[in-house]
């Protein structure tokens, strides 16, 4: 009987479990934190990333922009917040894809873009207007950018966004810059099974779809629970 009470208990237990994993799934992948590290120091708009590892996560505090943080690698520390914009690309992959500028000389490569595993848009990071123009003319890509130098918060709320563009002209993001797709894509890429080095991912729920099966399987697991304390109740 003894042995009888432990199985139901295990498995109780491993159904609580169940039915918290899909939550803190979610809270994982709505952020789209990624873990990363760096051989080589790396400019991000502001500042270099001295080689190292670092902690990427979307803030949820900039409800009208779309903002990065970057943390240290235990997430004790924010390191800096920076705007960026989406970027479409036409395939989507399984693992984490950074993009950079390639700078001329023994400078840090910029980075350029970010783009979470299984997802069509990431994100480009915009810099000051005085770095954009100069990565834009040794790069000769359009560099999306913000009409200021500094990037505090007050920036990142309000500053309009621009491109600047190889020779040196101001336009509009949208005329250099994939932002939204030309035509919806066929179907929904699927991850691979590899992830990155260094990386924690995971599939971004594309549309509300999900929370529903999460509360449903929420339910069903406490309801199975609360039927094995009742049997154990009986048992006993």
């Amino acid at each position: 009987m003894k042995i009888v009470k432990s199985i139901l208990c295990l498995f109780a237990i491993s159904l609580f479990g169940a039915a918290l994993l899909p939550s803190a799934r979610a809270a994982d992948t709505w952020n789209q934190k990624t873990i990363i590290t760096f051989d080589q120091p790396v400019e991000v708009p502001g500042m270099i990333l001295p080689a190292g590892t670092y902690t990427f996560k979307l803030a949820d505090t900039f409800a009208d922009r779309n903002v990065v943080q970057i943390f240290n690698a235990d997430e004790s520390h924010i390191i800096t917040t920076i705007l960026v914009i989406n970027d479409y690309r036409l395939k989507a992959t399984g693992k984490t894809v950074m993009t950079f500028n390639e700078t001329p000389g023994n400078a840090p490569e910029s980075l350029r873009a970010w783009f979470y595993p299984g997802e069509y848009f990431g994100k480009e990071f915009v810099y000051p207007r005085t770095r954009a123009i100069q990565l834009a003319v040794a790069t000769q890509v359009p560099v999306p950018a913000v009409a200021v130098d500094t990037m505090d918060e007050n920036t990142i709320r309000t500053a309009p966004i621009v491109a600047e563009t190889p020779d040196q002209k101001e336009v509009a993001v949208t005329q250099v810059i994939a932002t939204t797709p030309a035509a919806a894509p066929a179907a929904t890429a699927t991850p691979a099974a590899v992830a990155a080095p260094d990386t924690e991912t995971a599939a971004l729920p594309h549309t509300a779809g999900s929370t529903p099966l999460f509360a449903l399987l929420g339910a069903l697991s406490l309801g199975l629970a609360l039927g094995l304390g009742f049997i154990l109740k009986h048992v006993s």
